[in-house]
């Protein structure tokens, strides 16, 4: 009965009749039974049929088909369930990335920048009905991968993210911000959304990062702000070998947290400190509980009708009962 439910489930009461009616049959039935006394039954055993033992089959057929009659007056139904989403609050964001040298540091394992894109990129899996863009900045920047809804082209684009020496290096929060708020500018979503991720100090850039979160209030964009790195010392690059090895150093983490803080108030955003693998986790996925798209849920139930199998089998069965009693059975009612 997988699947199946009762219109009128109410109609199983007339179940309880059911043991009423037996009990009424043999009640009936001992009280016409005749008794007759005889000295001995020796010439009544070569006669002896079999039908009038078969009669009360009479009596299960006409109880069958009332129990198939209660089922179907029930009426069971399968049914079938269809769900469609819309999106109904669609939310563009765009990741403005930090892509300076010192993302190589390691007090997040293996490093800051890897660790970064496999966060990111659990994050971009869990945002299907978002549209997601890409911008890198150091010094400079550039947008990676415009807006789009083709979450297969984000994820390669994130993969596709090192320090290659391709932006001068340096900190340019405000030319990776402004970049950023371009890409958003013109969006038509209800939302829009930049995550920009730091590990220092504005220290290059010829765009304030004050006055390009001006901006993104005026374009109502909203920027959530990450500060990443561990408090106190970390191994940071500071030149490369011969082999082409980058070599390491104990230096001094220092984070523009009150920028930083001062972008995402300005916005009506939220500023993250990452410390660790786990607490940059923890921020992407704060994130997204305080970025829900809003999905509008349609069901559509499609309901088969099973009662008329079940008033056949009762019509049949009662068919059947009557063409007993009036053939094979006539003589013995």
């Amino acid at each position: 009965m997988k699947n199946i439910s009762f219109l009128h489930p109410e109609f199983f009461w007339l179940f309880l009749i059911v043991p009423i009616l037996i009990g009424w049959y043999f009640w009936k039935r001992n009280k016409q039974t005749a008794t007759l006394k005889i000295s001995a039954i020796k010439g009544f055993k070569a006669t002896t049929s079999l039908l009038p033992k078969l009669k009360p089959i009479l009596f299960v057929l006409r109880i069958l088909a009332l129990s198939a009659m209660i089922v179907a007056l029930a009426r069971p139904q399968s049914t079938d369930v269809t769900n469609k989403t819309r999106t109904t609050r669609g939310i563009d964001i765009v990741m403005a990335i930090d892509v300076s040298g010192s993302m190589l540091a390691k007090d997040l394992k293996p490093n800051r920048m890897e660790a970064l894109k496999r966060v990111a990129s659990e994050f971009v899996k869990e945002r299907p009905n978002d549209r997601i863009g890409l911008v890198v900045y150091a010094a400079e920047s550039y947008t990676k991968t415009p807006v789009t809804s083709d979450k297969a082209v984000v994820l390669d684009a994130l993969k596709g993210v090192k320090y290659d020496n391709v932006l001068q290096d340096g900190t340019g929060i405000g030319v990776g911000l402004a970049t950023a708020v371009n890409r958003l500018k013109d969006s038509k979503a209800k939302s829009k959304v930049v995550i920009l991720l730091t590990d220092g100090v504005n220290n290059a850039g010829f765009i304030d990062p004050r006055m390009a979160s001006e901006i993104a209030k005026e374009y109502g964009i909203k920027v959530y702000t990450i500060g990443i790195g561990t408090n106190g010392m970390a191994e940071f690059p500071y030149a490369i070998a011969p082999n082409g090895q980058f070599l390491f150093r104990m230096m001094q983490v220092e984070i523009d947290e009150k920028l930083m803080k001062e972008i995402a108030a300005t916005t009506d955003g939220k500023y993250f400190r990452a410390t660790s693998n786990k607490s940059l986790e923890n921020i992407y996925n704060e994130i997204n509980k305080l970025e829900k798209t809003e999905i509008e849920e349609m069901k559509y139930f499609n309901y088969d009708e099973k009662y008329r199998p079940l008033v056949f089998l009762a019509l049949g069965l009662l068919v059947l009962e009557i063409l007993l009693r009036k053939t094979i059975f006539r003589s013995f009612i």
